[in-house]
């Protein structure tokens, strides 16, 4: 079988009619290409090159041979097109899992981002904790997931995948405007031992995440409601039923009745896209980690 680096150097001196011409184009030596040219010439069994002065002119045998080296070497060209076609063209479906927060504050502008640049790209959305999207990532059912990871209860990122910091965020702490520490700006949280909280529902992180921080500074948690949406915390904060700790992220425009004070220790997460390792990602997911980060430039300085 014929090399390819051979039937190159025997092209190249058919185009330029020499073998220093051949080599300059090549980028290789002289001598290195005559090596190549006599190997060919070794394969083919038939002599493909004689001098003509101070250059050299195809035989016959070679002439055939350079016909085909020109179909060869178009093939080679037009399968690395293909490839990199693959790389770059953004079709087909993306399989995409994200927490609520970032599915209400981030991903509305990262998917129209997405639909605007690239109108073949079919984005499949759900919504779910790091517990269950993160395996779904490694299993490939999902091709890309955005998570959150506490500072004091750090989210464990699979092996078999790779992350992407995106930002940081902060929650902070949401108290009825008639409580007795409501006209502060900043709280220590050890201080907060009279209220009632409002959680997320039991089983995602952001629930035993919650129950850490509060045990953390000698709190046992009085856990009146559990519901699954921020904005609803909010309300209930506002009709003075507890007290919520609630992602700046998530937290929209203030209801009546309601302070927000910063807390002590700061409560700081980090939000992460997370994908599969080991392979270059599709154009589809490496788009997507490009609007999710343009997204998240309004967030980093929060």
């Amino acid at each position: 079988m014929f090399s390819v680096d051979r039937m190159r150097a025997l092209h190249a001196v058919a185009h330029h009619g020499s073998v220093a011409g051949a080599a300059a184009a090549l980028h290789v030596t002289p001598s290195g290409v005559s090596q190549q040219l006599a190997k060919l010439e070794r394969e083919a069994g038939l002599e493909l090159l004689e001098p003509r002065g101070r250059s050299v002119r195809l035989t016959r045998a070679g002439q055939v041979l350079v016909a085909h080296a020109e179909r060869v070497l178009a093939q080679l060209a037009e399968a690395r097109t293909d490839l990199e076609r693959m790389r770059e063209d953004v079709f087909g479906p993306l399989r995409m899992g994200a927490i609520s927060t970032c599915v209400h504050a981030l991903i509305p502008p990262a998917l129209a981002t997405l639909t605007e640049q690239h109108p073949r790209l079919e984005v499949h959305l759900g919504e779910g904790e790091a517990e269950t999207t993160l395996p779904q990532v490694v299993a490939g059912d999902l091709d890309l997931a955005v998570v959150e990871s506490w500072a004091d209860r750090p989210t464990v990122v699979p092996p078999g995948t790779t992350q992407v910091t995106l930002f940081s965020d902060v929650a902070d702490l949401v108290l009825p405007a008639g409580h007795r520490l409501a006209h502060r700006r900043s709280v220590d949280l050890a201080e907060v031992d009279d209220v009632s909280w409002i959680s997320w529902t039991p089983g995602p992180g952001c629930y035993e995440w919650m129950v850490q921080v509060l045990r953390t500074q000698e709190l046992e948690p009085r856990i009146r409601c559990t519901v699954g949406s921020y904005a609803t915390q909010m309300a209930l904060v506002a009709g003075n039923v507890g007290a919520a700790l609630i992602p700046r992220l998530a937290r929209g425009p203030l209801p009546d009745g309601v302070r927000v004070l910063a807390t002590r220790p700061v409560l700081d997460r980090t939000i992460l896209a997370v994908c599969r390792a080991g392979e270059e990602p599709h154009g589809g997911v490496r788009a997507a980690l490009d609007a999710l980060r343009d997204a998240s430039a309004g967030y980093v300085a929060r």
